[in-house]
C-alpha cells in the first residue's frame, strides 16, 4: 500500500471526526473549516482520486482495450508534466478550444472506443458511484503542481473564447438579474463568512484557479472546475449548461488567462 494511500485514509478519517462534531453556528464555519484544511494538508482525500487516476490512466479498457497513455493534452502524446497548467487551448485535430475535461472526453472516445455517453454519464459522482473522469482529472491536474499556469490565449480561437468567457462573467442574466462579476468582481465582497475573491484580478483568478481540482469538504467528494462553474450558474439561477459546454470552456479560458503566473497547488480543500 503506497504511503500516499496510507496518508489520504488518515485524511478521510480525520476529516471524519471533525465533521461529526462541526457546530453548526454560521460564526463558528470559518474556525471549523481551518481546522480541516490543517488537518487534512498533509493526507487530503484527493489523494485516493489521484492514485486511482494514475492506474486508470495506464489501464487498457474500452472496446479498443487501449490506455490513455497516448492521449495528448497539449504537450505531446503521454506528456502531462504541466499540461493542466496550460489549459484551456486550441488543438488542432478537433478544431476547436478544449479544457482537461473535454480533451480527456475526447481521448476515451478516440483511444479507447468509448461513446461520449457512455463517458459522460458519470462525469461527477453521486452517492454510491464514482466517477472515472473526476479521479483522471485529479490525477492529471496533480501533474502540474508546482508549475505556472500559462493560458495567453494568443491563437485566435483561444482570444475568442477568452472574449466570450469574459462576456460571460461579466452578463447579468436569469431571473435575479445576476452575474459573476456581482460575487466576484470586487475585493472583499463575503456571503455569510465565507470570502469571494475578485476573479478579474491576477491574485484573485489565480488564488481561485491554482487549487482545482479540489476536495469539497461540504459535499465529501472531488470536484472539477467544469462542475464548479455549472453549480455556480446554477446557485445563480441561470439556464444550467450542459456538461463540456462551450460557456463553461470560455469561462474556464477567461479565469485561466487572467491567472496566469501563478502557481499550480491541485488538490486543493474547499469548504
Amino acid at each position: 500500500m503506497s504511503h500516499r494511500f496510507i496518508k489520504a485514509l488518515v485524511g478521510v478519517a480525520v476529516f471524519a471526526a471533525f465533521a461529526g462534531n462541526a457546530p453548526a453556528q454560521d460564526s463558528k464555519v470559518a474556525d471549523e473549516l481551518a481546522k480541516y484544511r490543517e488537518a487534512l494538508a498533509d493526507g487530503n482525500p484527493a489523494d485516493l482520486l489521484e492514485v486511482k487516476g494514475e492506474s486508470l490512466w495506464s489501464e487498457k479498457r474500452g472496446p479498443k482495450n487501449a490506455s490513455l497513455e497516448q492521449c495528448d493534452m497539449g504537450l505531446g502524446p503521454g506528456k502531462l508534466d504541466g499540461a493542466y497548467a496550460q489549459l484551456p487551448k486550441f488543438f488542432k485535430d478537433t478544431g476547436k478550444v478544449m479544457d482537461v475535461e473535454s480533451r480527456l472526453v475526447h481521448c476515451m472516445v478516440t483511444l479507447q472506443g468509448y461513446t461520449a455517453a457512455e463517458v459522460t454519464k458519470n462525469w461527477y459522482s453521486k452517492p454510491g458511484t464514482e466517477s472515472d473522469i473526476e479521479s483522471l482529472v485529479t490525477y492529471i491536474g496533480a501533474k502540474s503542481n508546482g508549475q505556472k499556469i500559462n493560458v495567453p490565449a494568443s491563437h485566435p480561437e483561444e482570444a475568442r473564447m477568452a472574449k466570450m468567457g469574459e462576456y460571460i462573467f461579466y452578463r447579468r442574466s436569469g431571473p435575479q438579474d445576476f452575474s459573476c462579476a456581482i460575487c466576484h468582481g470586487q475585493d472583499g465582497k463575503r456571503i455569510r463568512l465565507q470570502d469571494l475573491g475578485n476573479l478579474t484580478t491576477q491574485a484573485g483568478a489565480g488564488e481561485a484557479m491554482k487549487t482545482w481540482p479540489s476536495y469539497r469538504v461540504s459535499q465529501g467528494a472531488v470536484w472539477t472546475m467544469q462542475r464548479r462553474l455549472i453549480d455556480c450558474m446554477r446557485q445563480a439561477r441561470w439556464p444550467e449548461p450542459n456538461y463540456l459546454a462551450d460557456s463553461i470552456i470560455a469561462l474556464e479560458t477567461y479565469l485561466q488567462k487572467t491567472a496566469t503566473g501563478t502557481v499550480m497547488e491541485t488538490p486543493g480543500i474547499k469548504r
